[in-house]
């Protein structure tokens, strides 16, 4: 319980701190939400939305899961993506994995997990389809780091499949898509692909096989 009352024990101290400098911290945010970001994350603690870019709360919206996946069938992230674009009218959708996911590493390996190995079976045919690629490298960091990347690419790929991505961009070329990557070790983004923003920049997403 000891972590469990510090957590609220910093929530006071926050609270306070925020109003000593802002009187109007919360009041300022008391109305409609108006961010300009989606941010499609990795569900690992190590990695903040908002602390890895300095953003204040009502500036980005979240949905976090296992690695970072964008899957055609997750019902929460599509209701996520579709709240975000056609009621918040978000200007960028941010995919950003990191370096060293414990699920990018799961998927690599050949032991079963259970459960979880449902959702990491999209990241394993990203794997058997880059074979290849992927063992021409030198070591086994190096090969997580580039699946890593690569889903990346694929969860770009993904949202310009959804139908809600799609009407938007019918409409005008927004939201703008972004792939990132997250370091543990240095706390940089890496930006792997930017600004994709239609059906003709979609196409040239995916490295060749």
């Amino acid at each position: 319980m000891q972590n469990y009352f510090k957590l609220l024990e910093n929530n006071r101290h926050w609270a306070e701190h925020a109003l000593e400098d802002d009187p109007d911290y919360f009041r300022r945010r008391l109305g409609k939400q108006a961010p300009h970001f989606l941010f499609i994350g990795c569900s690992d603690s190590r990695v903040s939305a908002d602390l890895l870019t300095g953003a204040e709360p009502g500036d980005i919206f979240v949905h976090r899961n296992i690695a970072a996946q964008v899957v055609p069938n997750d019902l929460n992230l599509l209701s996520v993506v579709q709240y975000a674009v056609d009621v918040l009218d978000v200007k960028h959708i941010l995919v950003c994995a990191h370096y060293g996911c414990g699920g990018v590493a799961a998927a690599a390996s050949q032991a079963e997990f259970g459960l979880v190995d449902h959702w990491l079976a999209g990241l394993r045919h990203i794997q058997r389809l880059h074979r290849d690629e992927l063992d021409a490298l030198a070591d086994e960091p190096a090969r997580l780091a580039r699946l890593t990347e690569l889903s990346v690419l694929y969860q770009v790929y993904n949202l310009t499949l959804t139908p809600t991505v799609r009407s938007a961009w019918a409409r005008g070329r927004r939201p703008l898509l972004h792939g990132l990557v997250y370091s543990l070790e240095d706390g940089h983004l890496r930006e792997l692909v930017q600004g994709v923003d239609g059906l003709d920049r979609a196409e040239g997403l995916l490295p060749k096989l």
